[in-house]
């Protein structure tokens, strides 16, 4: 091999470490794709394809994984995830009862099915009417640190 020759080897194995490393710190699946692509570029040029073909292998590989192995490969990591709703969005629809009476002006307090006591209003669809303390609730939704919920009898209709 030529001093040419080996200073593309070189330049493709240092670009496969690079982008390796990089795909250390993202994990996205999108430079370990890159990485192999340049992996197949070195192939190239170990065998003694010039530049320009090595680089067009390069790229091909690349594009061929980023379209039909990652998506897949996305896919078969989020198959196992946890479909449950988690923090705020949790919330939405958690029933709960009144522990401090309120009415529509005057802000009080629901203990929801989690066992977590909120501050409440309630929702302006809701008549002015103050549940009494033990009426059953819906959480409608999170304004601050403020659960906007519904009678249970207005939110089954």
């Amino acid at each position: 091999m030529t001093v040419s020759e080996w200073t593309q080897v070189i330049v493709w194995i240092a670009l496969v470490l690079v982008l390796g490393v990089v795909e250390v710190f993202t994990l996205d699946f999108i430079f370990i794709m890159l990485a192999v692509g340049a992996a197949g570029g070195l192939i190239a040029a170990l065998v003694g394809a010039p530049w320009w073909l090595a680089a067009i292998i390069a790229a091909a590989v690349a594009l061929l994984l980023l379209g039909l192995v990652r998506p897949r490969v996305l896919q078969a990591l989020n198959r196992g995830a946890d479909p449950h709703r988690t923090g705020v969005a949790g919330l939405i629809g958690m029933p709960g009862t009144v522990a401090v009476a309120f009415s529509a002006h005057t802000p009080g307090q629901v203990r929801l099915a989690n066992g977590e006591t909120w501050s409440a209003r309630l929702s302006p669809v809701e008549p002015d009417a103050a549940p009494p303390l033990g009426t059953r609730v819906v959480v409608e939704s999170i304004d601050g640190s403020t659960a906007v919920v519904s009678t249970e009898q207005k939110a089954a209709q």
